[in-house]
């Protein structure tokens, strides 16, 4: 499995957030405490929005995040009001760049921690579900990776939570019918520049582990001598798979469930369900 973090607010140096606090996803991808695995050493993968650009900028490596010099002299200078971060450990999928997170299409991102399970017997029919005008797209030989193209299928541009929802009733519908009795874990991420959508769900009802923090005001009372918390305006939030550190009052489990969403004027909880797959004719253009 991996660690993942996405980070929406004042702009900051993406070393602020990345290297700074004591439970860092640098520290994670070497020492993490709520993964499957300690060691996230499969790739890493950085991306983050500019006035200046269209699209995200990404970089993603094979290599571990630990020790990546490159990695730590972009922290140093690039700072984002957006940026997704993410850690990988393999599930089986090879060990290459394309197969790194964050995915990228047009404006949008997305991450994940989770597996489709069973995806080498899964993985043919849900790849021919793929709208054919996108199906170039595809880099890569993750799961995560067609499951972002699915929902981009299902209208992830038009409403990311529906899209979402119709995906994993897909993969759920098709792995059922290839005997898997629980098809689908996922904590992903989504975000299209301005507001971040995650979401915690998994099959059988035990998801890996997923956090948001609590309101910058509400986290400032609670720890004026934080010097990152001075500047950051009330909207600023984080999203990660585990805590970036013990403050109390910091830290809020997202339920079972659930998906959360935050960006300007907008920190809402909402539940989460796949929708049921009667929907499903197989024409994914046209469902």
């Amino acid at each position: 499995m991996c660690r993942w973090l996405a980070y929406s607010g004042t702009p900051v140096l993406l070393d602020t957030i990345l290297y700074k606090p004591t439970h860092s996803l640098i520290d994670q991808s070497r020492f993490a405490k709520l993964g499957v695995e300690t060691t996230n050493g499969d790739g890493f993968g950085i991306g983050w929005y500019t006035k200046e650009a269209e699209t995200p900028a990404l970089l993603r490596d094979i290599g571990p995040a630990w020790n990546n010099r490159n990695l730590q002299e972009l922290a140093n200078h690039v700072r984002s009001p957006l940026f997704f971060a993410h850690i990988r450990a393999s599930t089986g999928t090879a060990v290459q760049q394309s197969n790194c997170h964050p995915f990228r299409y047009g404006r949008w991102m997305f991450m994940h921690n989770g597996a489709i399970a069973a995806f080498h017997l899964v993985r043919r029919d849900l790849l021919l579900l793929v709208d054919p005008a996108l199906f170039a797209g595809i880099e890569g030989t993750t799961d995560s990776e067609v499951m972002f193209y699915l929902a981009l299928t299902f209208g992830l541009e038009q409403d990311p939570p529906a899209a979402v929802a119709r995906m994993a009733g897909v993969v759920e519908r098709v792995g059922r019918k290839h005997g898997v009795e629980f098809p689908l874990q996922m904590t992903l991420a989504i975000t299209e520049g301005e507001h971040v959508w995650a979401f915690r769900y998994s099959s059988e009802r035990a998801s890996r582990s997923l956090f948001y923090s609590s309101r910058a005001d509400d986290v400032r009372r609670l720890h004026p001598d934080v010097a990152f918390l001075r500047d950051i305006s009330p909207e600023t939030r984080l999203i990660v798979s585990e805590p970036l550190d013990d403050l109390p009052g910091v830290w809020n489990e997202v339920p079972e469930d659930s998906c959360k969403i935050v960006g300007p004027g907008v920190a809402e909880l909402r539940p989460f369900a796949p929708e049921p797959a009667d929907w499903w004719t197989g024409d994914p253009v046209n469902p």
